[in-house]
């Protein structure tokens, strides 16, 4: 079927195109990008207000399964094509955790029935306890995207030196969760004056920023490529900034609810807020939002992470860390226009930058090129309900909250995968 948009805006930052188009999508590739297209078309919509956006690259999230199904791939994608996603790299603390060909197999035929692309990372160790590094080379063989034990960070240093070097056979990435686990301990959420006030064990700053110099340190020391997760801090950032000076072999990401969310969201002892890295402050968001700016951060992540709500209702000092982001990804992004950012900007911490990371090919809303795309409502009022989240786990702060800019519909391969039938 051929689709023709009218009047649409695209927002391409590979294109470096940022205007009124009209666009043609057929055979599962773009046929034409420009003004005045004259060729009829199976449907034709009128584009008008509304943006057209190469699809999205989440490249943290996590789907569960195997082991713990409060998301499964299938469940997972759909949620992500939802959120305008068309690929999603999924970490590998499954249970069993990805630390063995069998499992990244499993995944990888699991994912042939989903609607979108999703490729797996490796672990760095073996069960992820941070004892024995993993057969890297069988699972670099296997497929997956890098290599990471998130969730986990790695203390060892010696151990994490040797998973630098070797990822350098297979020219993959290694995730790093950079948070010194003795600090953290039992930690619930950012300490300072609020997590006193609540009662709650707080995490310091300084357990990111040890282990951000350390693993920038060993990055330099091996020349492998090193990818720091969720930074959160102001100091991070400077670190990273710094580090980027001299190396060329580091890059980061940002996660949306660091950048929209503070430790305030945890006063009404909200465990839905509750994520790890914790939330912190104005003054970190600040900072990330200036990191983005300057391309200091490469990538903007969800980090989607589902549970279910026995665990999250389990008191906030027990239940686990992480919250849903797909569905909400878009909007909640878009509001950093407030800080001066440019909707191209964070685009391309979304799409080209995860891409660039990864190796892969960017998506781009070119002639011929694989039609892979969103089309956006930016003014568009919906508010987050229970019953609309696609994802099995509704474990999200943003409940009931009412968010501007909504995802109208997903494109993968030309197919519409995600349609709220507004459109198609």
């Amino acid at each position: 079927m051929d689709i023709l948009i009218r009047n649409i805006h695209v927002i391409d930052p590979i294109s470096e195109t940022d205007g009124i188009r009209d666009v043609l999508i057929s055979s599962g590739v773009f046929a034409d990008v420009g003004k005045n297209i004259r060729k009829k078309a199976d449907k034709t919509i009128d584009g008008s207000k509304l943006w057209m956006l190469p699809g999205l690259i989440d490249m943290h999230c996590h789907l569960r399964e195997p082991g713990n199904e409060e998301e499964t791939i299938l469940s997972g994608s759909y949620s992500a094509a939802a959120g305008g996603f068309t690929t999603i790299c999924c970490m590998a603390n499954t249970e069993p955790s990805i630390d063995n060909k069998v499992v990244a197999g499993y995944i990888f035929e699991k994912s042939r029935e989903a609607p979108i692309q999703v490729l797996p990372y490796g672990t760095v160790t073996i069960g992820r306890k941070g004892e024995l590094l993993s057969p890297m080379g069988e699972l670099a063989q296997a497929g997956v995207v890098g290599f990471s034990d998130d969730g986990n960070c790695v203390m060892d240093s010696l151990i994490f030196r040797r998973a630098l070097e070797y990822s350098k056979t297979w020219q993959k990435i290694v995730v790093s969760h950079s948070e010194d686990q003795i600090l953290a301990r039992n930690g619930v959420m950012n300490e300072g004056v609020l997590s006193t006030k609540l009662g709650l064990r707080g995490i310091p700053a300084e357990a990111e920023h040890i282990m951000v110099y350390r693993d920038i340190s060993l990055a330099a020391l091996t020349g492998a490529k090193l990818h720091l997760a969720h930074l959160t801090t102001r100091k991070s950032v400077e670190l990273v900034k710094e580090a980027k000076k001299h190396l060329k072999n580091i890059t980061c990401e940002a996660a949306i609810h660091h950048l929209v969310l503070t430790e305030e969201a945890l006063t009404n002892y909200d465990a839905n807020a509750k994520v790890s890295p914790p939330l912190r402050t104005q003054e970190d968001i600040r900072a990330l939002v200036k990191g983005i700016k300057e391309n200091v951060i490469d990538a903007i992540v969800t980090d989607h992470a589902p549970h279910s709500e026995e665990e999250k209702g389990s008191g906030i000092e027990h239940a686990p860390f992480g919250m849903i982001g797909f569905e909400t990804a878009l909007p909640l992004v878009m509001s950093l226009v407030k800080y001066g950012l440019k909707p191209i900007q964070i685009i391309e911490k979304m799409t080209s930058g995860p891409a660039r990371i990864l190796r892969r090919k960017a998506n781009t809303i070119s002639r011929e090129a694989e039609a892979n795309c969103v089309i956006f409502d930016p003014d568009a009022e919906w508010i987050v309900r229970k019953e609309n989240i696609r994802s099995l786990s509704k474990n999200t702060p943003f409940l009931n909250k009412k968010l501007r800019g909504k995802v109208l519909c997903t494109f993968y391969c030309g197919l519409p995968v995600y349609s709220d039938k507004t459109l198609i």
